[in-house]
């Protein structure tokens, strides 16, 4: 076997897995109140983005080979029931006409289609007696979809995990005239640990309670597998497993039993410990973070939404 290994080309010719930059996704964070782009401190390097900064930021990510993205949306004001999340002209809405209009044919838009950074109590839908109401919830997640869909989103992305909601936002997308428009399901979101830099990020934990009782548990791998088929059912386009490296056997299962196109969101606080590792001198960052979306794409995902899309793509040049 040492024969394949002996030089850098030899390793190159018959490597097995392969890592483009047209695999990454990046996320984004947009701050309506923002006039210009700030620091996300336990995201290093990161930066929410002002509706003045993000179309620089998205052509900074184009020109180096990343043509998608997914937007989070950060309103000025937040409310019991998140209206600022399916209002027609709040700010991912009005951030999607402007990609659109300057990235005509250059940049696939996702977007995130969920309500914890539009409310007040930092949880994915309506709260009625300390607890979430699926059902209601349901036609408010229609709303934002198809408003982000009414904008010119290429990709709506539920990521609520609340019951129906791939079925109930295909049809509300269907009913008004946006057959086109996909939807990437967040078919196998785990109440995580990671996801505590996002939290800081979007201005949305949760003020009371958590999100256990919606979002999945992650000692439940077949749980998650019938997760992802009821989302197939009810009409999801792609799938999506997230996190991404403590469910590389999720990914794994999901490719292999659904052979769908298959995301996996490499999320805040995996790529948040990447960056103190580095930091302190324990790893190299650079080959840490190769190792680490290569093992993703290895495990079967298509597509890896991943805060190291830039400088990844510099590296695969």
């Amino acid at each position: 076997m040492r024969r394949l290994r002996r030089t850098p080309l030899i390793r190159e010719l018959v490597r097995e897995v392969r890592l483009d930059r047209s695999d990454l996704i990046q996320p984004i964070f947009v701050e309506e109140s923002l006039k210009t782009d700030a620091p996300i401190t336990s995201m290093p390097g990161q930066r929410r983005q002002s509706p003045a900064t993000v179309l620089r930021e998205v052509a900074r990510l184009v020109d180096k080979g990343v043509k998608s993205i997914i937007l989070f949306g950060i309103p000025t004001v937040k409310d019991e029931i998140g209206s600022a999340a399916y209002e027609p002209n709040g700010v991912v809405q009005k951030t999607i006409r402007d990609l659109k209009d300057q990235f005509v044919d250059e940049l696939v838009v996702f977007t995130d289609a969920c309500m914890c950074q539009y409310t007040s109590h930092g949880h994915c839908g309506l709260v009625r007696d300390a607890r979430i109401d699926n059902d209601e919830t349901l036609q408010k997640l229609a709303e934002v979809a198809v408003s982000h869909a009414r904008a010119g989103a290429d990709i709506v992305a539920p990521s609520a995990m609340i019951d129906g909601q791939v079925k109930t936002i295909r049809q509300a997308l269907d009913d008004n005239g946006f057959k086109d428009v996909a939807v990437m399901a967040y078919a196998a979101k785990h109440a995580s640990s990671f996801f505590g830099p996002f939290r800081e990020a979007a201005f949305s934990a949760p003020q009371f309670g958590d999100r256990r009782t919606y979002q999945m548990d992650y000692s439940n791998p077949e749980e998650a597998l019938r997760e992802i088929a009821l989302d197939i059912k009810e009409g999801a386009d792609m799938i999506m497993v997230k996190p991404a490296l403590a469910y590389l056997d999720i990914i794994y299962r999901a490719k292999k039993r659904f052979q769908m196109p298959t995301a996996a969101y490499n999320v805040s606080g995996e790529f948040s410990m990447i960056k103190a590792a580095a930091r302190e001198g324990w790893i190299d960052e650079k080959s840490a973070i190769m190792e680490v979306l290569t093992s993703i794409k290895r495990a079967g995902a298509d597509m890896i939404l991943t805060y190291h899309a830039l400088e990844a793509a510099e590296w695969l040049g």
